[in-house]
């Protein structure tokens, strides 16, 4: 009986932790590090300190950790409305609101010291940008106005400028970096609002494909920032951060991703969108991969 109450609490002290964890939404905080950490190695002019890009990419993920946890609490009541979102530790009641209030703060609060401390106050101050803009501005808009998907763009495409800031300052690779992971999110969440439209509006969140269920809006969003981004993402080049070899690449996938959303916006399916999601997931990755073999 001994074993068997020790097992059990051990096993309740996995789920824990696990329901913190996923707070912090994982999934895109697996963005954040590899963003962050790719930004401070193109950055960096000769050998890396290791405290500062480990301060860095670990400062970064803390902050972005803890904004979505206290996004989450915000959200916890739109969350229990939704299918994809109504099993999260707040809705279902596995984190009391507190605790989770709690958690966020410390999380963001360490990852602003530590950004502060080992690594640079403009780094810490685009850091707290992050978390002002996420949480202040976008989070109650997301509410209130479609816009919020552009105002979201903004906090999501810091992490790779933080890195790139915290090892060479700011200077237009860093802004380079910055706007083609801003533009490249537009097309990655209309694909996603459109595939879960059903869900936003049960939450009576005010996404594009809500508020015009033909998709034609969200498709004209997703072509014309994938049009955008095509351009930009030769930036690196011009600016002497990558070669040719990048910039083939880029305009390669620049053009697969542009496909992808007319695509989308012609048909305004359900495996149109799939594909642009997926499409755009394998984007992002293989830009950077490329962009730092071709760094100079």
């Amino acid at each position: 009986m001994k074993d068997a109450a020790v097992h059990a609490s051990h096993a309740d002290s996995l789920r824990t932790l696990a329901d913190y964890v996923a707070l912090t939404k994982p999934r895109l905080n697996v963005l954040v590090i590899a963003t962050s950490a790719a930004g401070f190695y193109l950055g960096a002019n000769a050998a890396m300190d290791p405290l500062s890009f480990a301060a860095t990419v670990v400062g970064t993920t803390l902050v972005a950790g803890g904004a979505a946890a206290l996004n989450q609490l915000y959200e916890r009541d739109t969350d229990a409305l939704m299918r994809r979102t109504r099993l999260r530790p707040l809705p279902d009641g596995r984190i009391s609101p507190s605790e989770a209030r709690i958690f966020g703060l410390l999380l963001s609060a360490a990852g602003l010291i530590l950004l502060a401390v080992y690594s640079t106050w403009i780094a810490s101050l685009l850091a707290l940008a992050t978390l002002v803009i996420y949480l202040a501005i976008y989070t109650p808009l997301k509410r209130r106005s479609p816009v919020a998907t552009l105002v979201g763009a903004i906090p999501g495409a810091l992490p790779p400028l933080i890195g790139w800031t915290a090892s060479h300052g700011i200077t237009l690779g860093g802004i380079s970096l910055f706007l083609i992971v801003f533009l490249w999110q537009i097309p990655h969440f209309m694909a996603i609002a459109w595939m879960y439209r059903d869900d936003y509006g049960a939450a009576r969140f005010p996404m594009l494909p809500v508020l015009d269920p033909s998709g034609r809006r969200a498709g004209h969003q997703a072509v014309g920032y994938a049009a955008a981004l095509l351009p930009v993402s030769l930036m690196p080049t011009l600016v002497g951060l990558s070669g040719v070899v990048y910039a083939g690449v880029a305009a390669v996938l620049g053009v697969a991703m542009l496909v992808l959303a007319v695509r989308f916006a012609r048909a305004r399916t359900e495996g149109a969108a799939r594909s642009l999601f997926f499409g755009s997931l394998a984007y992002l990755p293989l830009i950077w991969i490329v962009m730092i073999a071709d760094k100079r």
